[in-house]
């Protein structure tokens, strides 16, 4: 345990304000699900487009925030179905809950220059 938080530590301080800064706006990016549909991934998608070969954070986080994203998708995707169950009610709105929670946990954490990891995602991409 020690020895990761060294080298989150360490991370810390190799990457730049600016690096950081991006970092954090690919996990914000994902509130504009908010404003149009799949706005959720098309917004981090582009910004990891852009930023992916500037800034290696951005490129690590970029890739984590897609897959999380691309599986809360999924995931919704699932409990709307099970909203004809009823089921499916309680567990959308956890998920969304869920979502928006972790997601300013990752955005707080990529400020810090630290590479953040999404629980329950799918790995797509690597």
């Amino acid at each position: 345990m020690e020895n990761q938080e060294a080298l989150e530590q360490q991370e810390v301080k190799e990457a730049s304000r600016d690096e950081k800064m991006w970092a954090m706006l690919t996990h914000i990016s994902t509130f504009a699900a908010f404003v149009f549909p799949v706005g959720n991934i098309i917004a981090p998608l582009i910004i990891w487009l852009i930023k992916k070969d500037e800034f290696p954070l951005v490129d690590d986080q970029g890739k984590e925030v897609l897959n999380f994203q691309i599986s809360m998708t999924i995931y919704i995707i699932a409990s709307v179905v099970l909203v004809f169950f009823v089921i499916g009610i309680p567990v959308l709105i956890g998920l969304v809950i869920f979502d928006f929670i972790i997601t300013i946990i990752g955005a707080v954490k990529a400020n810090d220059g630290i590479k953040y990891r999404y629980p329950i995602t799918i790995r797509f991409l690597n």
